[in-house]
């Protein structure tokens, strides 16, 4: 069939081109291995494309093979007439071959202007609108580099033989900056974490969030992720405005929030009441609309050598949604069980997309709550004695107030809350392959509370302030209410260029928090108080600039290293003078401008990290980090971590060991809310918490506060015998020395006739508590994760089912306690049995989440049963011969979703059905302690210490460890544009 030109025949690469639109197929070849061929026009015919192209080919001493389904390459057939082949094809005058592929992300989706460049060589192209790529290469072997802006890079071994090799890639969504952990996103019905990383990770999408039924994200991840633990606190003042969180029982401060993977500003509140969380601070999560969120990863593992200060107990990684896909509009309403907390909401979310891979993504979220009460009824015998006069006649009428209000009028549950949430994300590409972005984001919260109510036989009203003189006095109720302003930006510019990645960045964020007082008075002030007052507030701002370089030296070694500044600042507000004139109002004092003050500092940190897969199946990654403060000095910290491979992938080994550090936060060591009381014979005393760097804590020997150090030990193993099975089993080990707490309140000794009551009395303190590092502890535990996806339902229908679970083996204290001598010689402790509680044993002891999510035609179904173990408590009253343990509980939330047509979908959410509420018992701790338990007395006695003489019944004073709002619905319809 060789021929010349004529009439009756066709170009060999037109027919070639029939074959491929004939068979559906794709033929690949150099361009030289056609040229100038013709063959007669009926040679295409042929009942299949190898049948076909064999009869075609053969002639001209060509051959082909057939690499998948749908693609074929010619190539010169071995010892054959060659045609014209070997001549240059490019200016260096070589035989080139042809690499041919095409690149596509793990949605299985072609990526377009993905560079491909040959390591050593002059050459590159870039990946078309379907994600093919053609290179010309010659014979030997190559090292060929993939990156996109978006997507990890990818390096790979390819060896030019023939004349035409095929090469097809998938890359992975890029993780931001999170340890190198490459995490890809998922559907509902995804598995969470990847068995194959170095590190454990936590991988939960924004769809797994929203179908919880929750509003917030802290709340969300308290039923997806067990590790993580935060709860509603019953009446804590300005607590209500972010509910304390932690992860691993390591407090709210040792982990670490970012947002695309740069560091998100904490809250300027410290928790100094008696609730989880205390003396600390955290990063206000409910901030972040979660409609914005397009995916959080949760690294368990301490990460100070990256990421420096705050993240000994993990990361947490906050990915906002990029790429605009459809404007999303939402509505909500919800109510409890109890009839009450009824919930209103919207959310928009929308953007616009430009060029290649510009795009701008925005959320505006509003919502509305009303307060939630479930208050208990009052003993009038013990609140008698605690409250009235302690007299028969008293307690007629404390009973006949009881009898018109058992709660005594308390409102004890979740406060009423305003907010309006908008976030911002942009990434704007520019020339020379990289890429401006920006993120920001804004909240405005308001939240009306109340603190206890004062009862007619608690306190009085002899002005009339707060009640008419024409009415029954019946007492009164304080309100607090607080508004914060929280925000954070983002502005930095990312380049590739060949082998090299940097990225350079500056970050701002800031918290403000301002309380007023309602309904209320000032006895210091007498008639002449006001009945409203603003107690001031607290305010906290930091700069954040970063530089990150990578570097992939080869395939198998990779480098980083980059630098942080960070600059804080540190504002205590001040009141009105009413607020903190004398004793201050009843329920709430005010910031003296005494104590009010601005404080700063700065720090400067850098990182080098080495990455080096020793083989296909070993990688082992170090990291080093050098830290500087002005205001206590450097830190040097460092990683280790490896995995392993075995059983082709199915089963892989990991662990690592750091050494990590959490400077003393800023607030910690200026921390200063002293109330000046005058005290008949004394004169003025004071009392609260005093600055570590005060006169008082001088006076009491507080050493300076220096920063905590950290030990992680961490060892697992993942588990995927198929592409639908996977499971992870973790252990960690974290020992944290000179632990930073807030002491408990050192007052007079009974007697008054020890060194402590004369240095007391000489500075005329009553009782202070101050930020020490008091004591050294070790947390031991256990991470479990498992996932079943893709279980067939109905022929259409798909099923995952999820199983995650976290055991506390031990969270201990390493050592004694560090009393300052003063203090011990008296015989009082800064760390006592309550504080010990609230840090150690006061979340869930164990906690497990099983799940299951249901996607069947239009219909979607989400069911989760969330077990929270055990938690104990031992609070300010109860004896110290007993504990109060809060039992094992299971709460079900299920919710239900409808789509309705492609644009508008409803969904329906019942958390707690089984209205599964917090149950507590008091259990001895020693056989003083059983005695007193047989003692219906004593148990009365003790109970009523615990929950205020019964005004918090379900969860107590200090809390719980879950929720007490029991049953709660949530209506949503989803119009998408």
């Amino acid at each position: 069939m060789l021929t010349d030109p004529a009439e009756n025949s066709l170009p060999l690469k037109d027919v070639i081109s029939a074959l491929e639109r004939k068979f559906r197929i794709s033929i690949l070849y150099r361009e030289q291995l056609v040229q100038n061929k013709n063959v007669l026009t009926d040679t295409s015919d042929g009942n299949s494309a190898e049948n076909a192209l064999r009869s075609l080919l053969t002639p001209f001493g060509l051959t082909f093979k057939k690499v998948s389904p749908t693609q074929i390459i010619i190539s010169e057939a071995p010892g054959r007439y060659k045609g014209n082949a070997g001549t240059p094809d490019s200016a260096d005058g070589k035989q080139h071959n042809l690499l041919i592929g095409t690149v596509r992300n793990v949605k299985n989706e072609p990526v377009q202007g993905v560079s491909v460049i040959v390591i050593g060589v002059a050459r590159g192209t870039v990946t078309d609108a379907q994600g093919s790529y053609r290179l010309p290469l010659e014979n030997g072997t190559h090292k060929v580099y993939f990156s996109s802006v978006g997507y990890n890079s990818y390096m790979t071994t390819v060896k030019m033989q023939r004349a035409a090799a095929v090469k097809d890639v998938t890359l992975n969504n890029a993780v931001t900056d999170l340890s190198g952990v490459v995490v890809a996103v998922g559907s509902r019905a995804s598995q969470r974490t990847f068995t194959n990383t170095s590190l454990p990770v936590d991988n939960i999408n924004g769809a797994d969030l929203l179908s919880t039924g929750q509003l917030t994200l802290d709340k969300a991840l308290q039923f997806r992720a067990p590790s993580f633990n935060t709860v509603n606190m019953p009446v804590h003042d300005a607590t209500s405005l972010s509910d304390p969180y932690e992860i691993r029982n390591m407090g709210p401060c040792r982990t670490l929030i970012l947002i695309n993977g740069k560091r998100k500003n904490p809250g300027s509140l410290v928790y100094i009441q008696t609730s989880p969380g205390r003396g600390e601070t955290e990063t206000d999560l409910s901030a972040i609309p979660m409609d914005a969120i397009k995916r959080v990863e949760i690294l368990r593992d301490g990460a100070s050598a990256q990421y420096g200060s705050d993240a000994i107990a993990g990361v947490m990684n906050i990915i906002l949604k990029d790429r605009f896909e459809y404007t999303s509009y939402k509505a909500n309403t919800g109510i409890t069980g109890k009839g009450d907390g009824f919930s209103i909401g919207t959310s928009i979310n929308s953007g616009v997309n430009f060029g290649d891979r510009g795009f701008v993504n925005y959320t505006v979220n509003f919502q509305k709550e009303n307060r939630t009460n479930r208050p208990g009824n009052v003993d009038a015998e013990q609140d008698n004695l605690d409250l009235g006069d302690g007299t028969a006649g008293g307690l007629e009428e404390v009973k006949a107030f009881l009898e018109q209000f058992p709660d005594a009028r308390n409102v004890n549950g979740t406060p009423a809350l305003t907010a309006a949430r908008f976030l911002v994300n942009a990434g704007i590409p520019v020339k020379n392959n990289g890429s401006v972005y920006a993120n920001a984001a804004y909240v405005y919260k308001n939240i009306q509370s109340y603190a206890n109510y004062r009862t007619a036989y608690w306190k009085q009203d002899p002005w009339h302030l707060l009640h008419d003189t024409s009415s029954t006095y019946l007492g009164f109720g304080p309100t607090f209410a607080g508004d914060l302003n929280d925000y954070n930006a983002t502005l930095g510019y990312k380049q590739e260029k060949g082998l090299w990645t940097s990225d350079i960045s500056v970050t701002v964020g800031g918290n403000r928090q301002l309380y007023s007082v309602d309904n209320t008075w000032n006895p210091s002030m007498g008639q002449n108080s006001p009945t409203t007052f603003r107690p001031g507030g607290y305010a906290f701002h930091h700069v954040v600039g970063n530089a990150d370089v990578t570097h992939m030296v080869n395939e198998k070694l990779s480098i980083a290293f980059g630098t942080e500044f960070r600059n804080e600042i540190f504002t205590i507000i001040a009141g009105d003078r009413a607020s903190y004139t004398g004793m201050g109002p009843i329920s709430f004092s005010g910031i003296s401008n005494i104590n009010a003050n601005t404080s700063s500092r700065f720090n400067i940190g850098g990182y080098f990290d080495v990455s080096y897969d020793v083989s296909r199946s070993l990688l082992l990654n170090a990291t080093a980090r050098q830290e500087y403060y002005n205001d206590f000095g450097g830190a040097f910290v460092w990683k280790v971590s490896g995995r392993k491979k075995l059983a082709g992938d199915m089963l892989t080994l990991r662990s690592s060991v750091s050494t990590g550090f959490r400077a003393p936060g800023l607030h910690q060591v200026n921390l200063q809310i002293v109330q000046q009381i005058f005290s008949p014979g004394l004169g003025v005393q004071s009392k609260g918490v005093v600055s570590n760097k005060s006169a008082q804590a001088q006076v009491l020997g507080v050493p300076a506060l220096k920063p905590e150090r950290s030990v992680n030990f961490t060892a697992g193993f993942g588990l995927r015998p198929s592409k639908r099975f996977s499971l992870t089993l973790d252990y960690y080990n974290i020992r944290i020395r000179d632990r930073i707490i807030l002491s408990s309140d050192i007052t007079h000794t009974p007697d008054r006739n020890t060194q402590l009551d004369a240095v007391l009395s000489a500075n005329g303190i009553i009782g202070v508590s101050f930020f020490t590092n008091g004591i050294s502890t070790n947390t031991q535990g256990l991470d479990l994760v498992a996932a079943f996806k893709n279980i067939h339902v109905m022929t259409t229908g798909r099923l995952a089912i999820n199983l995650a679970g976290n055991y506390t083996i031990a969270n201990n204290l390493l050592g004694v306690v560090s009393n300052p001598k003063l203090i011990d010689d008296a015989g009082q402790a800064i760390f006592d049995y309550m504080q010990e509680a609230l840090l150690l044993t006061s979340r869930p002891k164990f906690k497990a989440i099983l799940g299951g999510d249901l996607i069947l035609n239009k219909w979607s179904l989400t069911v989760n049963n969330t077990l929270f173990g055990p938690a104990t408590f031992r609070s300010e009253g109860l004896d110290e011969n007993i504990k109060m343990v809060f039992q094992t509980k299971m709460v079900t939330d299920a919710n239900i979703g409808y789509q309705f047509t492609p644009w508008l979908g409803a969904s329906f959410a019942a958390n707690n059905i089984f209205n599964v509420l917090p149950r507590y018992v008091l259990k001895p701790l020693n056989n003083a302690g059983r005695e007193l338990l047989n003692d219906p007395g004593e148990v009365r006695r003790n109970v009523n210490a615990v929950t205020f003489n019964g005004r918090y019944h379900i969860a107590t004073y200090d809390g719980s460890h879950f929720s007490q709002s029991g049953t709660c619905f949530l209506l949503s319809i989803n119009c998408k544009l």
